[in-house]
This record gives C-alpha cells, sequence and structure tokens, in this order.
C-alpha cells in the first residue's frame, strides 16, 4: 500500500507574511526574491509548479525601500503600447516613486522574479502593498513563535530584539549526588 505524505490541507493551507519593507535592511531586489519564493509556495514540502500553494504577503512600508546606487535616477522601466509611432513609454524609477509610489516598485520587482505563466497574475494578487505601516489584514496575519534559530520563509525578522541574559550557573558536584 503506498502513502502519500504531506498532502494535507494544512500543509495547502494559506498563511499571511508581513514584510516592514523600511526597516529590512535588504535591497530591492533580495527582498524582492525572497518575497516571489514565498508568493509560489517554494518553501513548502507540498510545492509543484503546477499547483498554486504559495502565501499571502502583506508588504508595509514601501516608501522608504533600498536601493543600492543610482538607480533611483538612473534606473528606466519600459512599456509599449503596441501602437505603431508613440507606442513606447519609458519612466525613470524617480517618477514611478513620484506617480505610484514604492508599492509600485515593489510590485515590479517581484512581478520580474515570477515565472511568465498563467499562474503569475494570480499569485501577484496575493501580494499587497502600503506606503505606510497600516493595513487592514492585521486579524489575518498570525505570529507564530519559532522555537529554533531558523529563518523564516521570508527572511530573518528585523524588528525590536529582546536580550534575555541565559547564563548557566556552575553547580558544585557534591549538589548533583
Amino acid at each position: 500500500m503506498s502513502q502519500v505524505l504531506g498532502r494535507t490541507n494544512l500543509a495547502f493551507s494559506r498563511a499571511w507574511h508581513i514584510v516592514n519593507v523600511g526597516a529590512d535592511p535588504r535591497s530591492l531586489g533580495r527582498l524582492a526574491t525572497s518575497i516571489a519564493v514565498t508568493l509560489m509556495g517554494k518553501h513548502k514540502p507540498v510545492y509543484h509548479p503546477s499547483n498554486d500553494c504559495g502565501d499571502y504577503v502583506v508588504a508595509v512600508g514601501c516608501n522608504d525601500i533600498r536601493l543600492t546606487g543610482n538607480k533611483r535616477d538612473q534606473k528606466m522601466y519600459y512599456k509599449h503600447t503596441t501602437r505603431p509611432g508613440k507606442g513606447f513609454k519609458q519612466m525613470n524609477m524617480e517618477r514611478i516613486f513620484q506617480k505610484l509610489g514604492g508599492g509600485e516598485i515593489l510590485k515590479r520587482a517581484v512581478s520580474g522574479m515570477l515565472p511568465k505563466n498563467r499562474l503569475r497574475d494570480v499569485r501577484l494578487a496575493r501580494l499587497k502593498v502600503y506606503e505606510g505601516l497600516h493595513h487592514p489584514y492585521k486579524k489575518n496575519i498570525v505570529v507564530m513563535e519559532a522555537k529554533s534559530n531558523r529563518r523564516g520563509p521570508i527572511g530573518p525578522s528585523y524588528g525590536p530584539v529582546e536580550k534575555t541574559n541565559n547564563t548557566q550557573e556552575s553547580i558544585p558536584a557534591s549538589a548533583i549526588e
């Protein structure tokens, strides 16, 4: 008798992850890579390219996104309306920041890292971006305390860390007997 392990409803359930883009020290590309992996569900043991088992990601603080070099002034985004003549449009990143905000920059970066197939738009719809720190999905996000030192699907959490004194007291050998 064969058994299929791990293919439970719990394995396919969608979790909600929150990313504070402003507090994260990673640059745009590295952050977009980890978000794309979470949207695809590659961090789950039941991942298959044809299954859509990814999680939701809420990105807050997108107006403080970290860029390297002079990308804000020099990086260009191109599109074409498929019309002959003046169909070719281009914008630099600074203009997109002013017009649409940092959330659009993050969405375009994540979109470029997702596979170009029919699931792309469905996966990208699970990415929710907000310029500030407030979002309407506070009830959906469940924070689980990890017992190990491993990184989560989106990476390490960058926030306030409480330091504890875990010093062991030496016990005399006579007390053990």
